[in-house]
């Protein structure tokens, strides 16, 4: 038999189909076609690395690609950073599945309130000195748009102890630019409002730990240098935050003022200075709340402070023990964006979900998740009372932590549980799968942290319940058995490898997640100091305020890291 031919036919449909997709292209061609963002090279000389990082260096370098990625197209009026603090890549992902569970489903086809949002990158987070950071160092990088060591707060790399040497690198964040070109600013967060995150959008010290007065070192103090706290009643009237929101009462009292709440204490400052009562003094009308009943009642005031724990808030399993009420961070969001909102000049917030960090710190996925879902209410509360028509809201976090996602479980296994599901092909699916010493183990891991089984002086050899900080600990010997551990109680502390006081945090990228304007200039692989720039130049009124300054090129991008004393 002949071979069937599959050559092309030589007829007429040959130009009957030319002339069908040459109309098709003409209709495509007069179809309106969204605008490609408008982008701009900005030149970046070549260094070595590291020597070569400048503060100038990174300040420009990140501008370049943030404008290479467009973000000069951006008109934001008004802009939200929410930053997980030590919210992984694994911790969303645990986090989602154990939102979901709560509510009574499988958990994994469910999403966060930012996993909506349509444009995501990634972002290296080392500082200058460390592979893994810390967030002193990181959200540095985030409010200034230049990269510095760990422990830095508001300046640029150096040593942490050389205070004299920082003086002269002090850095200008997002939000004092924002307060200076007018617009109204707000931060609210878990921790004290002195720690590592808020700090660095206000305080300028090379060494995150001086909170207060009595953390200085002598030699600092003789160097000129100032605490945290002190610092955040530095701003100009005018141009200070109109929201504060926090815990930390204990580094704004004086010793010789006991705390409202907690009878047992007093506080932390030894220069004699109130500086809750200072702050009131500078802001006329403001108000001052401790507890959630005050923070309501505060709604009408101009600008108001809210300290509503002596140390950290507490983590959100355990805020509803508070008995004077302290508000979650979802009720803090709204706060802050219904009274930034009434400004007609827009407004920048940062609000920090701060003690997901600390739960890992101490072994406790419950906590870090729990904390991280009220995340997500918070951000879908923004989303709420915003349009992404005006409001830029970008989701991050600082870095990230050795929290593993790991075994088979099968599909809807409670993810704080042991793994059910097959370790091998020929393994019962419903099963707790068991390791090669016949024993069963969770989903959830760290890698280190004070979840080791070994004996401790606190706590005995086997599972370990929160809060457990050894000074020391025993070698371990063997796994502990776990088939008789409720591993979904909320005060079980995950296994960990390593033996450590505090478990540490991870090197590995973490998520960019934003709406609105000029939000899809983030994508791909970022440094971290490239959010500050985004941000930037997607708000006119931001990028304005500093060609203004003179740190602008031919095209209008800020370029020229910009001298944080004249603002």
């Amino acid at each position: 038999m002949p071979r069937p031919s599959f050559a092309a036919p030589t007829s007429r449909p040959i130009p009957i189909l030319a002339t069908m997709l040459t109309g098709l292209l003409a209709a495509c061609a007069g179809t309106p076609q969204p605008a490609e963002p408008a982008t701009f090279a900005v030149e970046v000389p070549k260094i070595t690395h590291p020597d070569g990082e400048t503060p100038q260096w990174w300040y420009r370098s990140g501008a370049a690609r943030a404008a290479a990625n467009g973000a000069m197209a951006g008109r934001a009026k008004n802009v939200i950073v929410f930053l997980g603090d030590g919210m992984s890549l694994t911790t969303v992902a645990a986090a989602r599945i154990h939102d979901a569970q709560r509510q009574g489903r499988p958990g994994e086809e469910h999403l966060l309130a930012w996993e909506h949002f349509p444009h995501t990158a990634f972002a290296k987070t080392y500082n200058t000195d460390s592979q893994t950071p810390d967030s002193a160092g990181t959200m540095t990088a985030i409010a200034t748009g230049v990269k510095s060591h760990m422990g830095a707060i508001g300046v640029s790399a150096g040593r942490r102890d050389d205070c004299a040497g920082s003086r002269g690198r002090a850095l200008l964040s997002s939000l004092r630019l924002a307060g200076d070109a007018g617009m109204a600013t707000g931060i609210v967060t878990t921790t004290r409002l002195t720690h590592a995150t808020p700090a660095s959008t206000y305080a300028h010290v090379p060494e995150r730990n001086w909170e207060s007065d009595g953390d200085l070192p002598d030699a600092a103090r003789a160097e000129g240098c100032r605490d945290i706290a002190a610092q955040l009643l530095d701003f100009a009237p005018g141009k200070a935050p109109t929201v504060l929101l926090g815990g930390g009462r204990g580094q704004f009292l004086p010793a010789s003022a006991r705390d409202p709440e907690h009878e047992d204490k007093v506080g932390l400052r030894q220069d004699g200075r109130h500086l809750v009562d200072e702050w009131l003094q500078r802001t006329p009308g403001g108000a001052f709340a401790w507890n959630s009943a005050q923070l309501q009642a505060a709604a009408d005031a101009p600008a108001v402070l809210g300290l509503f724990e002596f140390d950290h808030m507490r983590f959100e399993h355990d805020r509803p023990a508070d008995i004077a009420g302290e508000p979650d961070l979802e009720a803090m969001t709204r706060f802050a964006i219904g009274r930034l909102s009434r400004d007609p000049d827009g407004y920048v917030l940062l609000v920090e979900a701060g003690r997901i960090d600390h739960a890992h710190h101490e072994g406790n996925a419950f906590r870090a998740l729990e904390d991280t879902a009220a995340l997500s209410r918070a951000v879908q509360a923004a989303m709420d009372l915003t349009s992404d028509e005006d409001t830029l809201i970008v989701v991050t976090a600082d870095h990230s932590h050795t929290l593993g996602f790991v075994g088979y479980p099968r599909r809807g296994n409670p993810i704080l549980g042991k793994v059910r599901g097959p370790a091998t092909e020929d393994d019962d699916p419903e099963a707790h799968a068991r390791d090669l010493l016949g024993l069963p183990y969770t989903t959830l891991v760290y890698a280190n942290g004070p979840g080791y089984a070994g004996a401790s002086a606190r706590q005995p050899a086997g599972p370990k319940r929160h809060l457990h900080a050894p000074g020391s600990v025993e070698p371990a010997h063997g796994r502990p058995d776990l088939r008789d551990v409720d591993t979904t109680h909320p005060d079980y502390m995950q296994e960990s490898l390593v033996p450590l006081k505090s478990e540490s945090h991870g090197g590995d990228d973490v998520g960019i997640w934003a709406r609105g304007p000029g939000s899809d200039a983030f994508r791909g692989t970022l440094e971290q100091h490239v959010i500050h720039h985004v941000i930037i130049q997607a708000t006119p009124r931001l990028r304005a305020r500093l060609c203004a300054a003179g740190t602008c090129d031919g095209n209008g991008v800020p370029v020229e890291l910009p001298d944080a004393q004249t603002f």
